[in-house]
């Protein structure tokens, strides 16, 4: 049976990291069809827009999307392409494991953390920016549901247990937002009593990144709010060699889009050198969520084979090989 998936080639390296990420998947003889659309930096230059409406209908049609990066400005500029899509789709989990893998140069080894991010609400709300006239004032809005918190925990602790995982901690800084990281927290301890089979563990903040970067062997499934999450599941790519070895998922009822969390950086485009394993583990996960786990797992077994041999690996990755290279040695290995 085949699959249509839309497909975002994306700025800067994306695709380079797209095509590599396509040959693996073609190896694997999936039965995926692609279509490609337009966003970003392609799109505004064709349509005069960064997301077309053809390729909004185009995700919903086929209810799966696997991007590669866009570019979003420090700042000012156009927002975040991103956060469109996410609330475009009502896209409220964003799930962000962390893994070891060998031949990194990581400080830790055996990191097995997913971040669980609240993904459409908090600290993103486009509405409620403000800044005043003179410029010397500026104010945003934070706002949280018992509806989202709701969602996104459940989602965390049927996750784990679908996955065998042990224990979530639940992390927040409701002893300053009483309100806002207080009802996310309540929430939390509530839906906790309907998994007695798993562990529940509460942390502020603060003290959860002390902890990561102390102890993470501790942590296993970690659910938070929009912001918290945002810079918690970097700092655990931090812990297992950085964002060429992120992917992203972001799961909604009726849609989901896979991508490679890092940036489109432009500096290294079309110099055939980028690491495509962020998308890889992307695309991995996309099948796991299409019930071909077992050609995801071939994927990651794949990426940590060829990561152990070093031999065809990209510089950022301690190789001399290229984006290319590396993309052979991936299809060898997946054809087995």
């Amino acid at each position: 049976m085949s699959k249509t998936i839309a497909v975002i080639r994306g700025d800067g390296i994306g695709p380079e990291i797209m095509n590599a990420t396509l040959r693996v998947l073609d190896a694997l003889d999936c039965g995926l069809d692609y279509e490609f659309v337009e966003a970003g930096m392609e799109a505004l230059e064709k349509h005069g827009e960064l997301l077309p409406a053809a390729t909004l209908d185009t995700i919903a049609k086929h209810s799966i999307a696997l991007k590669s990066p866009l570019t979003t400005p420090v700042g000012g500029g156009f927002s975040s392409i991103n956060v469109q899509l996410r609330r475009h789709f009502d896209l409220y989990a964003n799930v962000r494991p962390a893994i070891s893998f060998p031949g990194t140069k990581a400080r830790f080894e055996n990191i097995d953390i997913i971040t669980v991010r609240e993904n459409t609400e908090g600290a993103y709300l486009s509405e409620g920016q403000t800044l005043s006239e003179d410029g010397e004032t500026a104010s945003s809005m934070i706002r949280t549901t018992r509806r989202g918190c709701n969602r996104i925990v459940r989602y965390a602790f049927e996750m784990a247990r679908s996955k065998g995982r042990k224990k979530v901690t639940a992390v927040h800084k409701a002893n300053i937002m009483k309100t806002t990281s207080g009802l996310f927290l309540n929430v939390a301890r509530e839906i906790a009593k309907e998994y007695p089979d798993i562990e529940f563990n509460e942390l502020i903040v603060d003290n959860t990144c002390m902890q990561l970067v102390m102890r993470p062997e501790q942590f296993d499934v970690i659910v938070t709010t929009n912001l918290f999450g945002d810079i918690l599941s970097d700092l655990c790519a931090g812990l297992v060699g950085g964002l060429g070895l992120a992917p992203g998922s972001n799961i909604g009822a009726e849609a989901a889009i896979f991508e490679a969390v890092h940036g489109s950086a432009p500096d290294i485009a079309g110099k055939g050198v980028a690491n495509p394993c962020a998308l890889l583990l992307a695309a991995a996960d996309m099948l796991d969520h299409l019930g071909m786990a077992e050609k995801g797992t071939r994927i990651r077994t794949a990426i940590r084979e060829t990561l152990a041999a070093g031999d065809r690996t990209t510089p950022d990755l301690g190789g001399s090989g290229t984006t290319d290279s590396f993309a052979d040695a991936l299809v060898e290995r997946v054809k087995g």
